[in-house]
């Protein structure tokens, strides 16, 4: 799982792309009644961003926009994808790892006063093990690897 966030005046943006696996435990559209279940508390967790996406409160910051994207579970622009393939590219399509991308925007009052995030996805997620996270704000651009228990995302070096 890769997670980008961008730190200007006015806007904390994050944009993460993982496989579908780490969330809902398989890489594929939903066959049954139960794994559509999984979908839908999915999609309406992560519509409610902020609850594990916790920006520092220095930042008076206010969750404003999720997009969801997954061709695997229709949603998105990404459906666009799975059109127009014929049998032989649809049957190699299948046997890629379906991925969802998450953009999430936060607009702030003072963007560049929080200190960190909390991400509070690996108790929510137990599938997920690391996230490769990749900083960029006015005072320059850092990487850092976060995992359960060292969970805050420090926005400066």
């Amino acid at each position: 799982m890769t997670l980008d966030v961008a730190v200007d005046a006015q806007t904390i943006t994050l944009a993460i792309e993982s496989p579908l696996d780490s969330f809902l435990g398989f890489e594929r559209a939903p066959r049954t009644d139960a794994e559509r279940k999984r979908v839908a508390n999915l999609v309406a967790r992560l519509q409610s961003a902020d609850s594990l996406f916790q920006p520092d409160p220095e930042g008076a910051c206010k969750l404003s926009k999720v997009a969801l994207s997954s061709a695997a579970l229709g949603l998105g622009e990404k459906q666009e994808d799975e059109h127009g393939h014929d049998h032989a590219d649809k049957k190699a399509h299948d046997h890629e790892h379906a991925s969802i991308d998450i953009d999430i925007v936060f607009t702030c009052t003072q963007a560049t006063e929080a200190r960190f995030i909390d991400v509070k996805l690996f108790d929510s997620y137990p599938r997920i093990r690391t996230v490769a996270a990749q900083v960029a704000t006015p005072q320059g651009q850092f990487k850092h690897t976060l995992r359960k228990g060292t969970s805050r995302l420090n926005l400066s070096h």
